[in-house]
């Protein structure tokens, strides 16, 4: 089990690290993770799976711990992770779990937790107590066994998704390229097709051994096929989601990705349309024209660490309309506060319809700096590495959100170490390209070659 209880989730290798045996434990513990409240008036979890080939077994050894702890299951089947999360809001659960990996090769698997409302499982009394009760073998079976019921919630979540579609746009076709990843995004068709799109889709087969490409959006590897069949099919917009569709990228017209700090941006400004003087939090990797333009539309953004537990909780707090994190999560207060690509989708198309503009046309005013994307370094002391940078950068605005930021007026960098790695995390933003070639050149000077 060494390794596989992470900050946000369950993740390994099947089965030598996560297998029925360790599913069926942290089944049977997962009532401590939950609101004893919440389980008082439904005692009930939502169970459902990705498209690879051992989730299946996995959820059933899944649901057997958790019937024996007495827990009811709601077992909604194959969904993508948003579905999962919609289903606890919308069905009152005490809590949920998604068997998936998400973006990882197909050789891993994992867990995805989440409480009533479909809030996060974190802090002390999260993940770090379900491992606590499954090494020590703390498990206690209840007298009566739970109940295990079946439900389809596909027309419920499409419903519920596609009631932000702004009606009086659906005139204005466009042509979209979306690349499923042989992931569970290719669940997601009979929902875009009722967007008035024309759709061009682009590995849609589920297959868990993602024969095609990784399903992983953040690299650019990853895009080269959706880029090049966007430009191909002169389309309007291209969106590539990850694993289990919890994560969206977008390409413009051009086949250039569009930072997802910036659609960030994008998306807020459209919401706060509907929102005036709604509070938008965006994660502090992203670049400053992304505060700049929720301020400029009206809004109040909110600058918070990474990681969806965070992001979700300061949403929450602040009755905010909307958050977004570079890794191409989106959340939306109107979805329990919980991220959904989807979402994010039609957001972009209301968006592009509305200003019956091209997709570089409407992000053109965001590109006002220089920045870097995510560049890791592997350094073995990662606090005495970040002192050394505080001590040579002394003379900036510095603050520890998360890891090191540091901030001049015409740039600024921030370091954060990895949760799971042994690397530290840099991105740097600056006035303009050659200032910003200057400064990732020193600050590699003092952290190494990147990876």
């Amino acid at each position: 089990m060494a390794g596989i209880f992470k900050a946000y989730d369950v993740r390994g290798l099947y089965p030598e690290q996560l297998n029925e045996d360790i599913a069926r434990k942290v089944g049977l513990v997962f009532r401590a993770a939950l609101d004893e409240s919440e389980l008082a008036r439904n005692p009930s979890v939502v169970v459902s799976r990705d498209m690879r080939p051992h989730s299946k077994p996995l959820q059933d050894a899944l649901v057997d711990g958790l019937l024996t702890s007495g827990l009811n299951v709601v077992d909604i089947g194959l969904a993508t992770t948003p579905t999962n999360y919609f289903a606890v809001g919308h069905l009152k659960s005490a809590g949920g779990i998604q068997v998936t990996a998400s973006h990882n090769p197909a050789e891993y698997n994992g867990l995805k937790f989440s409480r009533h409302g479909a809030r996060p499982v974190s802090g002390d009394h999260g993940i770090p107590l379900l491992e606590k009760l499954v090494e020590r073998g703390d498990f206690e079976k209840a007298r009566t066994r739970g109940t295990l019921i079946t439900q389809d919630l596909g027309e419920a979540y499409s419903d519920h998704v596609l009631s932000f579609l702004n009606p009086g746009t659906r005139n204005l076709s466009l042509k979209v390229v979306v690349d499923a990843a042989n992931g569970m995004g290719g669940t997601y068709r009979p929902y875009l097709e009722r967007l008035g799109i024309e759709l061009v889709p682009l590995y849609f087969e589920l297959d868990g051994s993602f024969p095609n490409h990784e399903a992983n959006p953040l690299k650019l590897e990853n895009l080269r096929d959706l880029s090049k069949l966007v430009i191909t099919e002169g389309a309007d917009l291209g969106i590539s989601f990850d694993g289990d569709a919890d994560r969206a990228a977008f390409i413009d017209q051009n086949g250039e990705p569009v930072g997802s700090d910036l659609v960030t941006a994008l998306i807020g400004g459209e919401l706060l349309e509907r929102a005036p003087g709604s509070h938008v939090v965006y994660d502090l990797r992203s670049s400053r024209a992304v505060a700049e333009y929720i301020a400029e539309r009206g809004g109040v953004p909110i600058r918070e660490r990474v990681g969806h537990s965070f992001i979700k909780a300061t949403l929450r707090r602040n009755n905010g309309i909307f958050g977004g994190e570079l890794a191409g999560h989106y959340y939306f207060r109107d979805n329990y506060y919980a991220d959904c690509a989807l979402m994010a989708v039609v957001e972009m198309l209301n968006l592009l319809r509305d200003r019956k503009a091209s997709m570089s046309e409407v992000v053109a005013p965001l590109m006002r700096y220089a920045k870097s994307p995510e560049i890791n370094f592997t350094v073995e002391d990662k606090a005495g590495k970040i002192a050394e940078l505080a001590e040579r950068y002394a003379d900036a605005e510095i603050d520890y959100l998360d890891g090191i930021t540091v901030q001049y007026p015409s740039w600024w960098f921030n370091v954060r170490p990895s949760n799971t790695e042994p690397y530290l995390r840099l991105v740097l933003e600056a006035a303009n390209h050659a200032d910003l070639a200057e400064h990732r050149e020193e600050l590699e000077s003092l952290l190494g070659s990147p990876e």
